[in-house]
């Protein structure tokens, strides 16, 4: 959820500069500016295919991890463009890495979360989400109008790919917290508890 809120406050307000970037950067007008959020959906909608036909929640700390990156190098790489052509495909970059980051977090937090708690727990995501965008807006705004968009979406980038750094860093920690959980839920085998119990034995079991 750290790492969502971050993404929220320094990525995702890279929506409100496109109009900036369309005209501006890209010497362009109204047509220009649904290209370029067009292929944001189309990669936003990419992103989600491919979670839909992932048939276990395992794995999905690694793709949060480098879907913040993609993310990132997506937001820095168009930043620096001043071609539609070349900003249309690094769109599609940077949606299929929001989304997918985003899917796949709200997909541990719900499998994960008691279902005594699961309201509780998705207010607090829909918070993390949502709630930090619109002051991520408001210093989007005014960063723009001090040093300019491309220069404000660059470090917002730069911040995306700090946070998925961090996040790989702790994830062992993570994975080792949510272990249980996914024990207890059947999607790990309890092969290896089963071993360890085993071990301590120190007499064979009765039949």
């Amino acid at each position: 959820m750290l790492l969502l809120s971050l993404v929220s406050l320094v990525g995702m307000p890279y929506l409100v500069l496109m109009p900036i970037f369309a005209s501006k950067i890209l010497r362009g007008n109204s047509l220009t500016l649904g290209f370029l959020m067009a292929s944001a959906g189309a990669g936003a909608l990419t992103g989600s295919i491919y979670l839909a036909y992932r048939k276990t929640v395992l794995g999905l700390g690694r793709i949060i991890s480098i879907a913040t990156a993609v993310f990132g190098i997506g937001l820095i790489f168009f930043s620096f463009s001043r071609s539609l052509w070349l900003s249309m495909p690094l769109m599609f970059i940077t949606g299929l890495g929001m989304i997918t980051q985003m899917a796949a977090s709200n997909t541990i937090i719900q499998t994960i979360a008691d279902d005594d708690k699961r309201g509780r727990v998705m207010g607090f995501y829909v918070m993390s989400f949502i709630g930090t965008t619109p002051f991520g807006s408001l210093l989007a705004g005014y960063f723009a109008s001090k040093i300019g968009a491309p220069d404000t979406l660059t470090i917002g980038g730069i911040l995306c790919l700090v946070g998925a750094a961090l996040f790989s860093l702790k994830l062992p920690e993570i994975r080792k917290a949510i272990r249980p959980v996914y024990v207890k839920l059947g999607i790990i085998p309890q092969t290896s508890s089963g071993i360890q119990t085993a071990s301590n034995l120190t007499a064979p079991p009765e039949d």
